[in-house]
């Protein structure tokens, strides 16, 4: 799939995010098997697709807080 693809796309930014706007990201639903994924502070620059089942297990490990928090 091309970024000319996603120009119809409805980007969500991560609840997340807060109100800092340096660190965001934003999902594309509605693309069946994939999770299109771009830089908010970048809107019109590359967007990264992840196979569904890879997306939902970095969810989870997020959510299950298995990433060290930074320092």
């Amino acid at each position: 799939m091309r970024n000319a693809e996603l120009s119809g796309a409805q980007w969500c930014k991560s609840s997340y995010s807060g109100d800092n706007a340096g660190e965001c990201i934003e999902v594309a639903p509605g693309f069946p098997g994939l999770v299109p994924v771009r830089d908010s502070k970048d809107p019109h620059g590359p967007a990264l697709l992840f196979p569904a089942a890879a997306w939902d297990s970095f969810i989870t490990a997020i959510r299950g807080d298995e990433f060290p928090a930074e320092g």
